[in-house]
C-alpha cells in the first residue's frame, strides 16, 4: 500500500474489499425508498444535484478519499457508480417534501397572537362575500385618506411634492381620490399615465421613470406637459434627439440601496434602476451635446426605514445635484417606506426620516443658495394597509398520518389575487371569519398552511418569512370550509400584480368602502369572455 508521504492517503477505515459494497448498497436501498418522492419534483433535480455534489466532497478529508478511490482499478468503476447513487438517493429523499419551517426560524414570528381584521368588522366581511362575491379586494377610503395626510405632512425645507407611486394600485377611484387631495402621480410606463389621464389627472402632474422609454412618453412629454426622469444614457439620448432644448430630470443610483429583500432593493450594484453614479461625466456630456437643462435629479434605493440610510442617501443625491449646477430645482427621494403589516413589524416613521434629510436641504441652501423643492413618492406607505381580500376556504385536507404532516386551508383565491407570498416570501396577516355569526366567539384555534387555487405547489399564503418555498403552518381560529378567510393589508402590489387568467380564472371585483361605510363597487369580476375577448379564432387545418 502507497505510503502517505507520496501524497496518497490510506483506506484505513474498511477494507478496500467492502468499501464499496458498503457504499453501493447504501445507495441503492436510499434509492429504492425514495424513487417515489423523487418524480414529485424532478423540475428542481438539476440544481439540487448539482448542489449535493458539492456537499458531498465539500472537505478535505473527503476530497483526498475518493481521490484514494479513484486510483484504484478495482474499486474505481464500483465507488462512481456508487458515488452517483448516493448522489442521486438524496436528492430524490430531499425532492419528496417542501420544507417546512417548525418551529418558525425567527422568535419575532412566534406570536401566538392571532391577526386582528382592521377596517372590517366580521359583518363587513359577510356582507361583502353575499353581495359580491368571493374572493373581492376591498379598500378603505378612511385609511387612504389617513395616509395621505401623513405624506403631505412629510418634513421638509423649501417645498414639497409628494407622489403616488400609482403601480402600487392603479384603479381609477384610488387615483381620484389621492387626486382630490393634492397629491401627485409618480409613474412607471407610458401606459400608467395614460390609465391616469383616463381617471382626470392631467399627465403635468405625472412623472414618468421607466425602464422602458417609448414613443408615447415622448408624445406625452411634448404634447401633455409629461415630466421624465431619464433613467439610462440611451433615454437621455432618445429624449435629446427628439426634443432638443427641453428639460429634463435624471435618475441616478447613488451606490447605495435598501430592501427587505433583494427583490425590493433598486439601488446599489446589483440594480439596474437609473444611471450609475460613476456615469455622471456622460450624462454631462449627452446634456450639453442636445442642449438639455437638467432640472430635477431622482434617487429611489428600494424598500426600507433605516433613517441613517436615508440621510446618507439624500447627502449623496445633494452632491450629485450640486455637481450638476444651478440648473436643478428639484431633489425627489423616491420612496420605499416600509410599512408593517404583520402585529409584530413596525412601519417607517416619515417624520424621523424626514427629519435628518431637511437638514441636509438646508446646509445645501447655505453652501449654495439654491433652495431645492423635494418630492417623494410613497406607493406601499399609502395602501398597503388599506386593503384586505375577503375569501372563502372551499375545502380543506391533511396529511398527517403516522408521522406528523399539515392540515391545510385550500381558498377560493391564491396567486391570481395575492402574488406576493409566493414571489418574495412576504407575510400577510391572515383572519378567519366564521360564515355563521353565532361562531364569532368560538376561541378555538389550530395551525394551518394556507394554499391558493391555483395549480400550482408555489401558490402559499403561508411561506416562512423571505423564504417562498418553505412552509409556515400559522396559527388562525379553526375553520370550515364555507367560512371566510381575510387576507390583509393587500392594498399594495396585489391586484396590482395579479395574475388573473392563469388557471383561466377571472379578474377579482374590487370594493371601497367609503367614510360613511357604504361600500361601493369600483371593478367588477371578469368574465370568461373578457379573458379570451382577444384571441383570434382559427381554423386547426391551417395550424
Amino acid at each position: 500500500m502507497p505510503s502517505a508521504a507520496n501524497g496518497s492517503v490510506p483506506c484505513c477505515l474498511l477494507p478496500r474489499d467492502l468499501l464499496w459494497i458498503f457504499v453501493t448498497v447504501l445507495g441503492l436501498v436510499t434509492v429504492l425508498s425514495a424513487v417515489a418522492g423523487f418524480a414529485v419534483r424532478v423540475s428542481r433535480a438539476r440544481d439540487l444535484l448539482h448542489h449535493v455534489l458539492a456537499r458531498l466532497v465539500a472537505t478535505e478529508a473527503e476530497t483526498r478519499l475518493l481521490h484514494f478511490l479513484s486510483q484504484h482499478s478495482c474499486i474505481k468503476t464500483y465507488t462512481m457508480i456508487a458515488a452517483k447513487l448516493l448522489v442521486l438517493a438524496t436528492a430524490a429523499h430531499a425532492l419528496q417534501a417542501p420544507k417546512v419551517a417548525r418551529p418558525r426560524a425567527n422568535a419575532l414570528h412566534a406570536s401566538t397572537d392571532l391577526e386582528s381584521l382592521r377596517f372590517l368588522s366580521n359583518d363587513d366581511a359577510r356582507q361583502v362575500a353575499k353581495d359580491y362575491g368571493t374572493p373581492t379586494y376591498v379598500y378603505d377610503a378612511a385609511t387612504l385618506r389617513a395616509r395621505a395626510e401623513e405624506a403631505l405632512a412629510f418634513p421638509n425645507a423649501y417645498g414639497l411634492t409628494v407622489r403616488y407611486a400609482m403601480k402600487a394600485c392603479p384603479n381609477g377611484a384610488v387615483l381620484k381620490l389621492f387626486d382630490s387631495m393634492g397629491l401627485n402621480f409618480d409613474a412607471s410606463s407610458a401606459h400608467e399615465v395614460r390609465r391616469a389621464m383616463r381617471a382626470g389627472v392631467p399627465a403635468s402632474k405625472c412623472s414618468l421613470s421607466t425602464q422602458q422609454l417609448d414613443a408615447d412618453a415622448i408624445t406625452l412629454m411634448r404634447d401633455e406637459g409629461l415630466e421624465i426622469n431619464c433613467c439610462s444614457l440611451s433615454q437621455l439620448d432618445t429624449i435629446g434627439t427628439a426634443l432638443p432644448g427641453t428639460k429634463v430630470g435624471m435618475r441616478f443610483n447613488p451606490g447605495l440601496g435598501s430592501g427587505g429583500t433583494a427583490k425590493t432593493n433598486v439601488g446599489g450594484a446589483s440594480s439596474s434602476f437609473g444611471i450609475w453614479h460613476e456615469q455622471f461625466d456622460e450624462v454631462v456630456a449627452l446634456a450639453k451635446k442636445h442642449d438639455l437643462e437638467v432640472v430635477r435629479v431622482h434617487t429611489h434605493i428600494g424598500s426600507g426605514s433605516d433613517a441613517e440610510v436615508w440621510k446618507r442617501v439624500s447627502s449623496m443625491s445633494l452632491d450629485l445635484c450640486e455637481r450638476l449646477g444651478d440648473s436643478v430645482k428639484t431633489l425627489n427621494l423616491g420612496g420605499g417606506y416600509k410599512v408593517g403589516r404583520m402585529a409584530y413589524e413596525t412601519s417607517t416613521d416619515l417624520q424621523e426620516v424626514g427629519a435628518p434629510v431637511t437638514d441636509n436641504f438646508k446646509d445645501y441652501a447655505k453652501r449654495t443658495g439654491v433652495e431645492l423643492k423635494l418630492e417623494v413618492e410613497p406607493g406601499t406607505f399609502l395602501v398597503a394597509n388599506a386593503g384586505a381580500l375577503v375569501s372563502t376556504v372551499q375545502d380543506a385536507c391533511t396529511t398527517s398520518g403516522k408521522d406528523a404532516g399539515n392540515d391545510f386551508l385550500k381558498l377560493d383565491a391564491g396567486m391570481t389575487d395575492v402574488l406576493r407570498p409566493s414571489l418574495y416570501g412576504s407575510q400577510h396577516p391572515l383572519v378567519v371569519v366564521p360564515s355563521d355569526a353565532a361562531k364569532d366567539a368560538d376561541a378555538a384555534t389550530a395551525e394551518y398552511v394556507v394554499v391558493g387555487h391555483c395549480c400550482e405547489s408555489g401558490d402559499l399564503l403561508t411561506p416562512a418569512p423571505d423564504e417562498p418555498e418553505t412552509l409556515a403552518p400559522r396559527l388562525l381560529k379553526k375553520a370550515e370550509r364555507g367560512d371566510l378567510l381575510i387576507v390583509e393589508s393587500v392594498g399594495a402590489y396585489c391586484s396590482a400584480m395579479s395574475t388573473a387568467g392563469y388557471n383561466s380564472f377571472p379578474t377579482a371585483p374590487e370594493v371601497m368602502k367609503s367614510t360613511k361605510g357604504a361600500f361601493v363597487e369600483i371593478r367588477k369580476r371578469s368574465s370568461l369572455d373578457q379573458l379570451l375577448q382577444n384571441e383570434v379564432s382559427v381554423d386547426a387545418a391551417a395550424l
